[in-house]
């Protein structure tokens, strides 16, 4: 188990890519978001590759690699906003870690991604992910469930949308590429270096 989570040096700035990526696009709509008026707020913050990234992590690299992922793109994007990190901040990240966690999962059962496979994945994960999100806000900040939800409707459509574009597109060119020209290399490199064990 733990021989798994040895990563080498491409592989730690794969993984650091991801998480700069994520966050940086982040606070890139977080700002749009502050230029909108209120209601439209709300929507324009579901747009970004934070889950995305958060999956495609956890696909790649294990459920673990997944949920360090995703939290630390919230983290650390949260921690650049003019804001700073808040309260919600562990909450909102561990949610996002999640996904990551179900894409390392998801691949013990289809370790290739199909478009069907990653649609269903996408729609299933980010209401999973917005109810958590709402379930947090009515715990919290003392709303009921259901008017949470219903008030988050749109963001939850344009979560869904997001997610449907960019998990069969960006993610799975990620997890291809990934899977094709770097882990490749590694389990190449771990046969030689068993054989010369061996030896």
């Amino acid at each position: 188990m733990f021989r798994s989570l040895r990563f080498n040096s491409r592989q730690v700035a794969l993984i650091s890519t991801f998480v700069a990526i994520g966050a940086v696009v982040r606070v890139g709509v977080n700002q749009v978001g502050d230029m909108v008026p209120g209601p439209a707020f709300t929507v324009v913050i579901k747009l970004g590759l934070s889950e995305t990234l958060s999956f495609v992590g956890g696909f790649i690299y294990g459920p673990v690699v997944g949920f360090v992922t995703g939290f630390l793109i919230i983290l650390l994007s949260d921690m650049a906003s003019p804001f700073g990190a808040g309260a919600w901040t562990p909450f909102i990240a561990s949610i996002i870690g999640l996904i990551g966690v179900a894409g390392g999962l998801i691949r013990r059962v289809r370790p290739r991604p199909t478009v069907l496979m990653l649609t269903v994945s996408a729609v299933g994960l980010t209401l999973l992910s917005e109810f958590l999100q709402n379930l947090y806000v009515s715990v919290f900040y003392n709303i009921p469930l259901v008017a949470t939800t219903i008030s988050g409707l749109p963001s939850m459509v344009t979560a869904i949308a997001n997610n449907v574009i960019l998990f069969p597109t960006v993610g799975s060119k990620a997890i291809n590429f990934v899977l094709d020209h770097h882990l490749s290399s590694v389990k190449y490199n771990l046969i030689e270096e068993s054989s010369t064990t061996c030896k």
